[in-house]
């Protein structure tokens, strides 16, 4: 069996954690995170990526919620995909319980998991452009977009490298000043996907 994967690079390191050692996937591609900002863009972009693997796998996990304008997006691709489940990143590695918990619990709450925290601060000034507008400085923006804010929330799936992405985290945290938590989730979502993704390859390969 043959599989490929196609993912946001925010998701790298929970992905590669779970599939790193499996000789069945021989294809990994990690897209650009700040796709999102044009949801059309990043929806077209996908589907050429994966239409590309046609004939050389024969499945793929897409490494992808819905995220705005990814739904239904698998009865597009002419290679069969199994994707996350979930509306963003977040809700993948949390779930949907534990992350509408966290949502009432605060509602001013930023999710930095392991990928995010490592893109931090600058990872938002690039995703926006803040840093074209003359005579402003990024920081500037940052405050309006943070302004209703209150605590930055750590998302630690037991990956490793804890430490590098929590100091990362609490950095994040420190320069717009949100409080700063730690939570601790698995990776039962992600291996949900890679294991329909297999039964889809084993399905195509036969």
């Amino acid at each position: 069996m043959r599989l490929g994967i196609v993912a946001c690079d925010i998701l790298k390191n929970e992905i590669e954690f779970v599939t790193g050692k499996d000789p069945d996937f021989v294809h990994r591609e990690y897209l650009e995170f700040a796709l999102h900002i044009i949801p059309e863009n990043m929806r077209a972009v996908i589907i050429e990526k994966v239409n590309a693997l046609e004939g050389k796998v024969d499945a793929v996990l897409l490494g992808y919620a819905t995220c705005m304008s990814l739904g239904g997006i698998t009865d597009k691709l002419d290679v069969p995909a199994a994707m996350l489940e979930g509306s963003d990143c977040i809700e993948a590695l949390l779930g949907t319980e534990r992350y509408e918990e966290e949502k009432r619990s605060c509602t001013g709450t930023w999710f930095s998991s392991p990928g995010w925290a490592k893109e931090g601060v600058n990872g938002l000034i690039r995703e926006f452009h803040l840093d074209s507008v003359e005579g402003y400085d990024p920081s500037y923006f940052l405050d309006m977009l943070f302004g209703s804010y209150e605590r930055c929330l750590f998302i630690d799936p037991g990956i490793g490298s804890e430490k590098e992405f929590h100091a990362k985290s609490e950095d994040f945290a420190k320069t717009l000043k949100l409080r700063h938590e730690r939570c601790i989730c698995g990776l039962e979502r992600i291996e949900e996907a890679v294991a329909r993704a297999k039964k889809l390859g084993a399905g195509s390969s036969n």
